[in-house]
């Protein structure tokens, strides 16, 4: 018995995430009126059926729960309220998001982009087709996509990233809001415990939105950047004079190993370059006091 096959041109959860990092590339990139801001306005209303069905996705996302019993619940809660949605109302709304996407954007780059959480999306997406649809169920594949969103409800911890309604009750505001709020979306995702970016924790942030299709280059990049660390924390450890500090640099360059030793780039290693920019930067400070 075939399975239903995922489409990633039609999982609303899949096509907002994208809208987001196609707004978060263009406001890095200078572009004031990002189409892709337009385009979420005008589809992921609390009045479209993609804004209600994006806040569904949401819930089976980002909703926690300690027990599989309380998982399962909810996601039977959230079948329901998907079952009383409208499927040829869906059907025209994605088809007019995605023409109004190819008319703005290259849409084989728009779509190759790197999702987090691309199975659990998946998994939502086939979950809603396979309890809205007049088509015959594959048991085995709709039983495996349903504890795959359980494993997610009940293991992960919350992201936490700004929530769906926020993101679009916000993007109702001011083309400044707009601009501020998806900087610190993007700042915040990596570690909300930067206030302040520096000129190459920038250039980083912005490599890895515009390069999210392109995992060899973004990898490069990232390669490149680890080996010019490791040389100037080098040229710092002959500098520090306190043996502590000097014990703790030298293990920092032994961790950075971690960071080059996998082909696919994983938000914790962009997390864990930016610290050590910033690690850098506070050896420069320290050593040029001295």
């Amino acid at each position: 018995m075939a399975s239903t096959k995922h489409l990633k041109i039609k999982n609303t959860g899949i096509l907002f995430e994208l809208l987001t990092r196609q707004i978060t590339a263009d406001v890095l990139n200078g572009k004031d009126n990002s189409v892709a801001i337009k385009t979420m306005k005008n589809f992921f209303s609390e009045t479209t059926e993609l804004g209600k069905e994006l806040e569904l996705y949401n819930v089976l996302m980002n909703e926690k729960f300690t027990t599989e019993k309380q998982a399962e619940k909810l996601i039977e809660a959230v079948v329901k309220s998907r079952q009383r949605l409208s499927n040829k109302k869906l059907k025209l709304e994605k088809y007019n998001l995605i023409k109004s996407i190819k008319e703005s954007y290259d849409i084989v780059n728009f779509f190759s982009s790197r999702i987090p959480n691309y199975k659990v999306f998946a998994s939502v997406y086939k979950l809603f087709e396979y309890n809205t649809n007049q088509h015959r169920n594959n048991p085995t594949d709709e039983i495996r996509n349903k504890y795959s969103i359980v494993e997610h409800i009940i293991n992960k911890k919350v992201d936490s990233s700004v929530k769906t309604n926020k993101i679009i009750e916000t993007y109702k505001k001011s083309e400044k809001d707009l601009r501020l709020l998806t900087y610190s979306m993007l700042v915040d995702k990596f570690n909300n415990k930067y206030s302040d970016l520096n000129e190459q924790q920038k250039v980083l942030l912005k490599k890895y939105i515009e390069n999210i299709s392109n995992t060899n280059s973004l990898r490069e990049f990232i390669n490149d950047e680890i080996s010019k660390i490791n040389k100037q924390l080098k040229e710092k450890v002959k500098e520090v004079d306190d043996k502590v500090t000097t014990i703790k640099l030298k293990e920092a360059m032994k961790l950075t190993k971690n960071l080059t030793n996998h082909r696919v780039v994983k938000d914790n290693d962009v997390v864990n370059l930016m610290r050590y920019y910033e690690l850098v930067e506070e050896i420069n400070n320290v050593t040029s006091k001295g």
